[in-house]
């Protein structure tokens, strides 16, 4: 496995092993000593999977608060994303930054997303199926969201009019959220 370091510190890719004959291919997505060895201390308890049929679909910006704060490990199987991180840590050198990766059926990668950082992807084709791991069970209580076309971010969907669920569309911006991470140095 290959951890590919992005623009924002913490935010990587991660290129599995995939090995491929005539039958088809076998790949780990998670081995706990692999992660170690990449310095990934994360404790994953929760896997989750989406599917969403329409392409141009948006679902984010999302995250969640103190205490239950999570990272997650997200990637396809099925269909392509354009995945998207951003620094929600007030105080951090790069707060308000964000970082896209495309992922794919085809390669594979995955995406870690620290915690502090908010998330969202939008479909670049028809039936995507979408796993993430968390590090923190879901809770209700700090479930949150940010509009996804806040001009504090200002994030390029590279789509003008996505598809959106009704708690995605009345999101708040920024300026409105309580959102409570700070950057911790």
């Amino acid at each position: 496995m290959r951890k590919i370091e992005t623009a924002l510190p913490g935010v990587f890719l991660l290129e599995p092993d995939v090995f491929g004959d005539h039958r088809g291919y076998f790949m780990e997505t998670y081995n706990q000593q692999a992660f170690s060895a990449l310095e990934i201390q994360s404790h994953f308890v929760q896997d989750n999977e989406s599917f969403t049929q329409k392409k141009g679909t948006l679902r984010g910006i999302h995250f969640q608060n103190q205490p239950m704060a999570q990272c997650k490990l997200v990637r396809v199987v099925r269909g392509r994303v354009m995945d998207v991180a951003v620094d929600l840590r007030k105080g951090s050198f790069t707060y308000l930054q964000w970082v896209t990766a495309e992922l794919t059926e085809e390669n594979k990668r995955m995406f870690y997303i620290p915690a502090g950082f908010g998330h969202g992807f939008v479909t670049l084709s028809d039936d995507v199926t979408f796993c993430y791991k968390v590090d923190q069970p879901y809770s209700r209580e700090c479930d949150r969201g940010i509009r996804y076309n806040d001009p504090q971010i200002n994030v390029d969907w590279g789509i003008a009019a996505p598809i959106l669920s009704a708690k995605d569309a009345a999101s708040p911006f920024l300026t409105d959220s309580d959102c409570n991470f700070v950057y911790g140095g």
